[in-house]
């Protein structure tokens, strides 16, 4: 089992590509350009919070500390906002 301080590092990081995906979407269908700022501001925080939760897992890595097997996470990197379809 991975040490808390980890997973929620890892969760982070799997938050903010649901942010990008929800920027996305949101984006795509909107309705006027305020929209487009309100999108726009979601997915640049997403890429710095991304960015630095990133640096932090290798921060963990170098130090020896981190313990998730991240080859076995790909599964879970997949967005869980609604879809289209959904």
């Amino acid at each position: 089992m991975a040490e808390p301080y980890n997973e929620h590092i890892q969760q982070l990081i799997r938050l903010t590509r649901e942010m990008m995906v929800l920027a996305d979407f949101g984006d795509r269908d909107r309705i006027d350009p305020n929209c487009g700022v309100l999108y726009g501001s979601l997915r640049d925080a997403a890429y710095k919070l991304r960015s630095d939760a990133e640096r932090e897992r290798s921060r963990h890595f170098q130090a020896g500390t981190w313990d998730i097997d991240d080859d076995n996470d790909q599964k879970d990197n997949k967005p869980t906002v609604a879809t289209e379809d959904q």
